[in-house]
């Protein structure tokens, strides 16, 4: 069974809803769970915020959040998780936001991908360095383990 598929179970069982913030993964967390009949039973929306405006404008990640840590950090993931969550008015959300490739920089290299989970209770980030796997394989990596902490969170 897909982690998809897995998810869906289980916020059935939890009566919980989840919804999405991506960004380097532009959707594909979203399509793995629409990809499910009846996920709408747990899914109403996802947000795809490639852009630092659409960052702010539709998940309320501050401008000064972006200028100290830029769009790729913990900071930033935890920001658009939070927005998600709260606008989706969801049980859960994660957030993704990380460099794809190709590319990258010292500093933040191609595969470097930042996690925000956030619930009522709590906001947890995460970096997860995937590596200079291709931009394919990079967001494909960024959406299984996105689908994972999603999965973690309701158990």
């Amino acid at each position: 069974m897909s982690l998809a598929a897995q998810l869906l179970d289980l916020a059935r069982q939890k009566r919980a809803t989840v919804t999405t913030a991506e960004s380097c993964t532009g959707g594909k967390v979203a399509a793995a769970i629409t990809d499910i009949a009846g996920s709408s039973d747990i899914f109403q929306r996802g947000f795809v915020t490639y852009s630092n405006l659409a960052k702010t404008e539709m998940l309320g990640v501050t401008p000064a959040t972006l200028e100290a840590h830029g769009a790729v950090s913990e900071q930033v993931a935890a920001e658009m998780a939070t927005g998600a969550r709260r606008a989706a008015g969801a049980t859960v959300a994660v957030a993704i936001t990380g460099i794809a490739g190709p590319g990258g920089s010292e500093f933040k290299p191609e595969g470097r991908v930042c996690y925000g989970l956030a619930t009522a209770d709590k906001v947890t980030t995460e970096t997860i360095e995937h590596g200079a796997l291709g931009r394919a394989q990079v967001r494909a990596a960024a959406t299984e383990h996105a689908l994972t902490l999603l999965l973690s969170a309701l158990r």
